[in-house]
């Protein structure tokens, strides 16, 4: 056990005296750890989603132009390399969205949610990936909150959990998951980083394997960290869950001992009673076209190359600007403008929803597209709290972009 003493002397009828106090150092040494972890994620995080938002704007020029090749190239001797190109570009989308995930910066769609619900749908799915030799026993509170989260981050981080569970018992053994109401007090979350006293919504997934030595524990939520063999796992499930919980407003903790198991609780704020449930239409038919004008604000030149050709193909009039202030100018200029297509992170003092005011200022009744590689917290949040402002998450395919402008302009 860490202490520290403190030693005092003094004088008392003539005698000299000596105090000695001692203090138990566990919970400043815990803390002190527990900083040094959160510091050493969020470097790592920045670091992970920069460059995830960069590699998804090589990925938007990528997929783009594969799509352009499939759709011109209708004779071409052996189309299944493009569609293996297109497949592979696909996981490059993934795998930016597993480092989006770990550093905060993916675009969540909250809902009010009932975890018991979600996870009584998922058990079959669970029953089938697991196989017969792991038991999959579910223990819901009967009373619980709903909580106000991404349902499908949510299954997303339920698979990931089950799947590590599942490796960590290759003989067999039980895999369960719990439900509850849970308060953490303030003794606990000062031990924390970035955890608020309060109500949550926890899902604990706890098997019977392995388990994890401390030295494991230490590192497990470590993007790329993996005990498992090359090739048997990227490292980043974890860190996904991890990087999901924080994002929600949440929280994520890991208990095991050797040989004994592992049980990882997610801790959910509860949703508020005037929470909603929302949900997303998505169309899967063939690109939609249109004849009105749209600007594109982008200052990647390869990806706004893309784009302009791209809505040319569907018929539309595009003009373009590399920076907020150019397209400023070209809408003063242009009143037949309808729809303003803007890149959210750019250089030269204004970001997309900076152009997006100012675009409305000088002209009401314009729409507004704007397309991200990531949302970092600030961004996302202003996002949701203006809901004229439809986004778009690149790498976005040509059906995407198709879609997403003909539900604003008509």
């Amino acid at each position: 056990m860490p202490i520290r003493l403190t030693v005092a002397e003094y004088q008392m009828n003539n005698a000299r005296y000596f105090t000695g106090i001692l203090h138990d150092m566990t919970d400043d040494v815990k803390r002190r750890k527990a900083l040094q972890r959160a510091q050493k994620m969020e470097a790592v995080g920045q670091l992970t989603g920069g460059l995830a938002h960069d590699f998804n704007n090589l990925l938007t020029v990528i997929i783009g132009n594969l799509e352009l090749l499939e759709m011109r190239l209708e004779d071409f001797p052996k189309p299944e390399l493009l569609s293996e190109a297109l497949e592979a570009a696909g996981l490059g989308a993934k795998l930016t969205a597993q480092l989006l995930a770990f550093s905060r910066k993916q675009a969540l769609a909250p809902e009010t949610v009932s975890l018991n619900k979600l996870v009584t749908s998922m058990k079959a799915l669970l029953d089938r990936t697991l196989g017969r030799q792991i038991t999959v026993v579910t223990d819901l509170a009967g009373d619980l909150r709903p909580t106000l989260t991404d349902p499908g981050q949510i299954e997303n981080a339920i698979l990931n959990l089950a799947i590590n569970a599942r490796d960590a018992m290759p003989e067999g053994g039980t895999l369960t998951l719990k439900t509850r109401n849970i308060v953490l007090d303030k003794d606990y979350t000062e031990a924390q980083i970035d955890v608020e006293p309060g109500p949550y919504v926890a899902l604990s997934v706890t098997d019977t394997g392995t388990g994890m030595s401390a030295e494991v524990i230490e590192h497990v939520f470590d993007p790329f960290f993996t005990t498992k063999g090359i090739g048997a796992g990227s490292g980043l499930g974890l860190s996904m869950v991890y990087g999901f919980a924080k994002q929600s407003g949440g929280h994520v903790a890991i208990y095991s001992e050797e040989d004994l198991g592992t049980t990882v609780t997610l801790y959910l704020p509860p949703a508020l009673e005037n929470d909603q449930d929302s949900t997303v239409q998505t169309d899967s038919g063939k690109p939609a076209t249109g004849s009105e004008t749209i600007l594109v604000v982008e200052d990647d030149q390869r990806v706004k190359r893309l784009t302009v050709t791209r809505l040319e193909g569907l018929g539309y009039t595009v003009l373009a600007a590399d920076n907020g202030p150019a397209a400023l100018k070209i809408l003063r200029a242009n009143d037949q403008i309808d729809l303003v297509l803007s890149d959210i992170v750019m250089p030269g003092g204004m970001t997309g929803f900076e152009v997006a005011d100012q675009a409305l200022d000088i002209n009401p009744g314009l729409k507004i597209l704007l397309a991200t590689g990531y949302a970092s917290n600030g961004q996302a949040g202003n996002a949701q709290a203006r809901t004229r402002h439809t986004i778009l998450h690149k790498p976005y395919s040509l059906t995407d972009l198709a879609t997403t402008l003909r539900a604003l302009l008509d």
